[in-house]
């Protein structure tokens, strides 16, 4: 089977607007309140100090996609770094599975939100049902096609981005451009750890780019524009995150926004412009939760299916029409479902935070070892990347471990079930293609 995919059926234009879809769709308004909880005041510094680590993230990715653009771009860095070893497919799964995650984290935000219309502030089971609803209707806008799907992008990154920054300006013009969070004990009692924390969390919110490698093939004058989407969208990301956190700490303490937080600009909506703002909060949150899930399938569906064709892991098509990116969409969405009907935000978003820093090691590591004479990378920014990952993913180990140490057993138990496949699986492709397999 072969997959299809569509050389230069993505502009520039669109493959940003798939990055800040992405980007944005999960990071502010799912992670805000989450990101306040654990960095206190300092809130803003951590969505800051998160792009620039995911900046120098990012340079690696910009390097090897600009050389070698590809369909599935994380995984043709991992198999030209490493080779077609266990470590390149348990890599790649392991961030196709972070991306997942992202888009049940996306799901339930977009659930939380539109549940802020009828003034129901916490359901479980209508928050799951909201979700579940979204991914179907992302999986059936997917099935149309790249062009549905960057038209879609385009409009809802304007539509989106635009309606941010009016609710962010909006609220600092109210609240007379201060940013001046209420005293409480859970900003008093901040610790660099919580910081650092709130750090891993607020990567999530950046993490959106690697969307853009995984569509590189599809991009058009790839070999340029991968690199240039990729800088444009953390850009553009960062000035919106910014405003929007400066407007949220200036309306409403950290305490009530740590106790919002799965809606807290929503919430911070509600003193500045009553029922009004909040009906713009939940409907531009809708427009960014929606458009980032569709841009996500997207990109996971392609990964996939490339690790297919790189012979990295097994495919079964059950019985099911079409084409190999067809069936890793429908794998995609129904693991995606599985996520959002039965974890809530916080956890999702932690194990998401998890196994991204620990496979973006992997890649780093992996460009800086194999491939950084190759790409023309710079060794320091390399190293500087692996380092900072170490400091955040360490520190918010240590946090999640004494708070909710379930987490990290879950996230350690899928990193190694994923790791033994992979080398069971491999192990078994090398028995059945040694000599027998070429006897006459």
């Amino acid at each position: 089977m072969k997959t299809d995919y569509k050389e230069g059926s993505l502009s520039l234009i669109g493959a940003v607007a798939m990055g800040t879809g992405v980007m944005i769709g999960a990071g502010i308004f799912a992670l805000t309140g989450q990101v306040a909880e654990f960095s206190g005041a300092l809130f803003p510094l951590a969505f800051l100090t998160a792009a620039v680590i995911s900046a120098f993230s990012a340079y690696s990715y910009i390097k090897v996609s600009n050389k070698y653009p590809s369909a599935g771009g994380i995984a043709m860095i991992l198999r030209k770094a490493y080779g077609p070893a266990a470590i390149t497919g348990a890599a790649a799964l392991l961030m196709a599975i972070s991306m997942v995650i992202n888009e049940s984290l996306v799901a339930r935000t977009f659930g939380a939100y539109t549940l802020q219309l009828f003034n129901i502030d916490d359901n479980a089971l209508l928050v799951a049902l909201l979700a579940v609803g979204l991914i179907i209707f992302a999986f059936l806008v997917n099935i149309a096609g790249n062009k549905v799907i960057g038209t879609i992008s385009k409009v809802t990154a304007v539509l989106k981005v635009g309606g941010i920054m009016v609710f962010a300006l909006a609220i600092l013009w109210a609240a007379g451009f201060s940013y001046e969070p209420a005293a409480t004990s859970t900003s008093d009692t901040t610790s660099l750890g919580g910081f650092l924390a709130g750090v891993a969390l607020a990567i999530l919110a950046f993490k959106g780019f690697t969307t853009i490698t995984n569509s590189g093939g599809e991009v058009q004058d790839p070999h340029k524009n991968v690199g240039r989407a990729i800088i444009a969208s953390l850009a553009i990301c960062l000035v919106v995150y910014l405003l929007v956190v400066w407007a949220v700490g200036s309306t409403l303490s950290i305490e009530e926004i740590a106790k919002a937080k799965d809606y807290s600009l929503a919430e911070a909506a509600r003193p500045a412009f009553g029922q009004f703002g909040l009906w713009f909060t939940v409907a531009i949150a809708i427009i960014a939760t929606t458009s980032g899930l569709l841009a996500s399938i997207f990109a996971v569906s392609r990964m996939l299916a490339m690790l297919t064709d790189m012979s990295l892991i097994p495919h079964r098509h059950f019985g099911m029409p079409g084409g190999i990116q067809k069936h890793t969409l429908v794998f995609t969405v129904v693991l995606a479902a599985v996520l959002a009907a039965f974890f809530d935000l916080s956890r999702i978003a932690s194990l998401g935070a998890i196994l991204y820093l620990a496979t973006d090691i992997v890649i780093q590591w992996g460009v800086f070892r194999h491939l950084r004479e190759d790409v023309g990378a710079r060794a320091w920014i390399l190293i500087s990347a692996i380092i900072l990952d170490f400091i955040v993913l360490g520190a918010f180990l240590v946090l999640k471990g004494s708070a909710d140490p379930t987490i990290i057993v879950i996230a350690a138990g899928a990193i190694a079930i994923i790791i033994a496949f992979e080398k069971f699986y491999l192990s078994r492709r090398r028995q059945e293609d040694g000599p027998d397999a070429h006897s006459p």
